[in-house]
This record gives structure tokens, C-alpha cells and sequence, in this order.
């Protein structure tokens, strides 16, 4: 086995074309190692195993700089740099992340990237680096699976041709993003792949850059020779291949969707491995949205890249029709273009991950709270429960959208508030509005919820107590209840509120509080810098009221344990009521 002797990229360089297939063939089964006992990117990183190989085979890092956009394409370079048992000793998957990480590898790996589109303005900064320093190292670009569609793929493109020095640009064209492309420029990708690259209609050459084509994208030999030509090029290059995403494994293959991620499975059969664990709140969310559609001519639910988030599969898609955009991976232009929407009249509704909706702080404050149209934004994955890469982690939300003037941010605690939140946010013309959708299970009551939120800031007192006041929000709001039970068992009968608004505090609750309470805890299932419960204790700095704030302290946590990330944060039931009556 080649695979296992590799500590670099200088070991492959003797190979024979055949033994490279070999070797890429290898680097396919420890992909699937991984990926199936563990979960990951499954397509992405078999559609592009030979061209990693060739890439690494013909340029000389870690004194050439590769840059892997959004990076879930780096698993076969990571395999070549020394991370092999990563991907083939079962015991040391942990050692290896799924991303792009110099923490792992600083020689090979320049960057920390999980977020896309990023790539080619990371690499037009090393380019400008090195022509300062007059280097003449070549500086590559790898950008596939829909990320040309970001905004920031196309202001470095832009950069990268007018500094008109050594830049590589290689465009891996599956034909996919995670799920179809979207977007005028995938026509002219189409138009290249059907021309052989000979079309005279060219985006690349028409912004000024060298362009070669490459049909056999999985193809090593193919590879190689378009790489020996291009190396050292004086000028900003892209080369164009085209691959097949999920190469090599049928399952990915054949429903190219479902397998840019997942999670472990059997490798025989391609099913997922373990029991359902029953309903998924963004799902029913979804459930909900497909049948208003169906009663509402002006609803319109836009994604951006992940139209999944929501359970809008192809079938979904398809049956929506019109009152569904997918704008590609461009969440910026999701958010301007719902702002259009719902000044022109639509009832639009954006859903996405709140990692990715970081994206968008200037388009939500500018393009759309400014201007006070009332479109809605469904926040996926906003937990601690939700991703834990740290180039992923979703619970800085809080203080980015509640700091976000004309933004209603609201927080429900169970499915039947989330629909009572949205159904009024769909419908209302007033404000521009965000909520956070439950991640940590799916919780019902029978409570009747409002159907009115546009009293804002008024939170819901759920049990009058005396003392101790617990204002706990969201996902968390479960976490007061278990709290205020056990306070209960040792004699102290603690309020309960459900705040429902992260955007904003309710002066008249919190100050009637303070003629019966010595004590406000807040509980948030999120960042306590900038977040919900720093807002109580400004509010009640000037009183003799204590406030004691629970939530998780800001750093970048990576691949952490739930279970310890609550416990190092004292959010356990336990220590939440054991901190309580320290300072009580």
C-alpha cells in the first residue's frame, strides 16, 4: 500500500502514471474509511482525489501554495501531507479535522477555511505577498461545488487578474453545488464543458485570465500534462476540469445531492447506520412552509446553496415551483433580494444556517432593516447543538442580529410557538424579522401561543414566583424549567419567564421584579458576550438586583463534546442550580 508510506508530497514525485492511479484509488478507500464510520464530505472529495494527486505530483509544496476553497475538498491533500491515518486507522480519526487547518499542518495547509467562496481572494493576497517580496512561487487556487456563485469568489477573480502575475486557478466544475448550480454564470460553465473550452463566449478569458480546459477531470494523466503547462505561468490562469462528483463510489454517484454530506453509513449498501432519531425542528418547519405555499400565492421561500436546511429536497423544489429560489451559495443576495420582495409586495421567507448568515451583517442592517421591509429569516442550527467545527459553530447569532436596529429577533421554545411566530412574521408588513428555530429537539404544547408579536419586547411571565427570577430563552427555555423545578424542591418557588425576544427587554417586567426579587439568572443557549442575558444585567447595573448570566464564553471551540462544552461553561442543570445558591 502506497498510501501508508506517503509522509509528503515529495515521495509521489518518482511515481509512474499507473502507480498514481493506484495511489488515488488508495486515497479513494480511506475517504470512504472515514467518511462512513464517522461522517464528512463524501462527494466533493471523491470527484476531486485526482486532481489533488496530480496537482501535488506536479507542483512542489509546501513551497507552491494550494488554497482549497470551503475546503471540504482537501481530504486527499491532507492524505499526502503526512495525515494519512486520518483516514485509514479508525483510532485516529479525531486527529484530523474535516477542514483546511494549519493548527494540523502549517506547512501545507496556509489557511483555516470552512466557509466558502473564500479561496481565491485568500490566494490573491499570498500572490500580492510574494510579488512584494519577489518570490516566484506559484500561488493555487482550488474552487469547485458551486462556489463560484459567492460574492467573494468574484472579487478575487477580479483581484487576481488585474495584479497580472503567477495565479492558478483551478475550477473543479461537478456540475454541482451541493445540491444543482444556480446562477447565469454556471450557462457559460456549460457552454465551456460542451465546447471542449473553445467557446467564444468565456467569463474567465472575457475578466483577463489564461484559460485551459480539461474534459477527463478524473483523468491523472490528463491532469498532469494541463498542470505542466501552466506551472510557472507569468500570468493569472484558470484551468477548468471537469469531474464527476461522488467519482467512484456509485451511491454518490447516482444521487450526487444527498452525499456531498452525510452521515456514517453502511459501505456495502450506502444506507445510514443507527435509528432514526425522530423529528427534526427545521424539518417540520419545512412540512409547515410547503403547505402555506400552497394557500399563499405570494409566499416565497429562498435558500442559498442548502436548500436542505428546511427539507426542500428536489422533489420539494420541484413542486414548489416558482414560490422557491435558490440563489446559490450568495447569502448576501438572498437577504437584498427578500428585501426587494417584500417591498414589491411578496411574502418572502430566507433559511439558512446561522454560520452562514454571518455573511450577511451588512445586507441584513443595510439592505434590509433600514429599510424596514418585512421579509423573514429562519436561523438553522443556532445552538450549541448545532455544528461544532470551529469554523462552523452557530451560536454567535444572538449578538450579531439582536444588535441590529429595525431587527426583531425572536426566540421560540417549542414547535407549536416557532409556527405561532412565523405564521405572524410571514403575515405582517411591519418590521423586518428573524427567529431562531429550535435546534435541540423538538418540544410540543399545548399552550396557547399568541398570534399577535407586534407588542414588542414583552416577554411571557410563565410561573409567578418571588426571589429568584429565571428569564430563559429558546432551546434553553427547558433548562429553566428544570431549574425552577429543583429550586422549587428546596423550598424556593423561582418566577419563570420566556422572553421571547432577544432583540429587545421588557423595562416594565424586569422592573416590577425588582419589588419581589433579589436575583435574576438568564439562561441562553448561545454566546454570553454581546448576548441576551448582558442586556438584563445592563438593565439592572444602576439596582441593588444581582444577575447571574449563563451561557457559553466567547473563543473558538473545535470539534467540541456537547456534553462537555456545557459542563466547562456550568450549564448543566446542576450547576446552574448550584451557582444559584452560591450567590443567593
Amino acid at each position: 500500500m502506497y498510501l501508508e508510506r506517503i509522509k509528503s508530497p515529495k515521495d509521489i514525485k518518482g511515481f509512474t502514471v499507473g502507480q498514481l492511479d493506484v495511489l488515488a484509488s488508495e486515497i479513494r478507500r480511506g475517504i470512504l474509511n472515514r467518511v462512513s464510520n464517522r461522517g464528512g464530505h463524501v462527494g466533493p472529495n471523491l470527484g476531486i482525489t485526482e486532481a489533488v494527486v496530480a496537482l501535488n505530483y506536479v507542483f512542489n509544496t509546501p513551497e507552491d501554495k494550494f488554497v482549497f476553497d470551503v475546503s471540504h475538498q482537501i481530504y486527499p491533500h491532507k492524505m499526502l501531507t503526512g495525515r494519512a491515518f486520518g483516514y485509514i486507522d479508525d483510532a485516529r480519526f479525531d486527529e484530523v479535522s474535516g477542514y483546511s487547518s494549519p493548527l494540523e499542518s502549517p506547512e501545507y495547509d496556509c489557511f483555516e477555511i470552512g466557509h466558502t467562496s473564500t479561496s481565491v481572494s485568500l490566494a490573491t493576497g499570498l500572490q500580492k505577498a510574494r510579488d512584494l517580496r519577489g518570490g516566484n512561487e506559484n500561488i493555487v487556487a482550488v474552487i469547485g461545488d458551486g462556489s463560484l456563485s459567492g460574492g467573494e469568489a468574484f472579487e478575487g477573480l477580479d483581484t487576481a487578474a488585474e495584479l497580472n502575475t503567477n495565479i492558478i486557478i483551478v475550477v473543479n466544475d461537478n456540475e454541482m453545488s451541493i445540491a444543482e448550480n444556480h446562477g447565469g454564470l454556471y450557462g457559460n460553465l456549460r457552454l465551456l464543458r460542451e465546447t471542449s473550452g473553445r467557446a467564444e463566449l468565456n467569463f474567465f478569458k472575457a475578466m483577463g485570465f489564461e484559460y485551459l480546459y480539461v474534459e477527463e477531470g478524473n483523468d491523472i494523466s490528463c491532469l498532469i500534462e494541463a498542470f505542466v503547462a501552466v506551472k510557472d505561468t507569468p500570468r493569472p490562469t484558470v484551468v477548468h476540469i471537469h469531474t464527476e462528483k461522488g467519482h467512484g463510489y456509485s451511491p454518490a454517484v447516482e444521487n450526487k445531492e444527498a452525499w456531498h454530506w452525510c452521515v456514517p453509513f453502511d459501505l456495502s449498501t450506502g444506507n445510514p447506520k443507527g435509528e432514526d432519531t425522530g423529528e427534526y425542528m427545521p424539518a417540520l418547519l419545512g412540512e409547515w412552509l410547503r403547505e402555506e405555499i400552497k394557500r399563499d400565492s405570494k409566499l416565497v421561500c429562498i435558500a442559498a446553496g442548502v436548500p436542505a436546511a428546511v427539507g426542500f429536497g428536489p422533489k420539494e423544489r420541484e413542486e414548489a415551483g416558482s414560490q422557491f429560489v435558490d440563489v446559490g451559495i450568495a447569502e448576501e443576495q438572498a437577504v437584498a433580494m427578500a428585501s426587494g420582495m417584500a417591498k414589491g409586495g411578496a411574502r418572502p421567507v430566507f433559511s439558512t444556517y446561522a454560520t452562514f448568515l454571518q455573511r450577511t451583517y451588512d445586507q441584513l442592517a443595510q439592505d434590509l432593516c433600514v429599510n424596514g421591509n418585512p421579509a423573514v429569516i429562519n436561523v438553522i442550527g443556532a445552538s450549541i447543538f448545532g455544528m461544532n467545527d470551529f469554523t462552523h459553530i452557530c451560536f454567535f447569532d444572538i449578538p450579531m442580529l439582536s444588535h441590529i436596529p429595525n431587527l426583531v429577533y425572536l426566540a421560540p421554545t417549542t414547535y407549536e410557538e416557532l409556527i405561532a411566530m412565523e405564521r405572524w412574521a410571514i403575515c405582517q408588513d411591519m418590521y423586518s424579522v428573524a427567529i431562531r428555530v429550535p435546534e435541540w429537539g423538538v418540544r410540543h404544547s399545548d399552550i396557547e401561543y399568541d398570534t399577535d408579536y407586534s407588542h414588542l419586547n414583552t416577554y411571557r411571565m410563565m410561573r409567578k414566583g418571588k426571589d429568584i427570577a429565571i428569564i430563559a430563552a429558546g432551546d434553553f427555555y427547558r433548562k429553566g424549567e428544570n431549574v425552577a423545578d429543583m429550586l422549587n424542591e428546596n423550598g424556593i418557588e423561582a418566577t419563570l419567564i420566556n422572553p421571547r425576544y432577544l432583540s429587545g427587554i421588557d423595562e416594565n417586567m424586569l422592573e416590577d421584579l425588582k419589588a419581589t426579587h433579589r436575583l435574576v439568572v438568564t439562561i441562553e443557549d448561545g454566546c454570553l458576550d454581546g448576548g441576551f442575558g448582558e442586556r438584563i444585567a445592563r438593565f439592572y447595573g444602576p439596582s441593588d438586583m444581582k444577575v447571574l448570566c449563563f451561557g457559553v464564553r466567547k473563543a473558538l471551540y473545535d470539534r467540541y463534546d456537547v456534553n462537555v462544552l456545557m459542563e466547562d461553561n456550568h450549564l448543566t442543570d446542576e450547576q446552574i442550580m448550584a451557582d444559584i445558591m452560591t450567590v443567593f
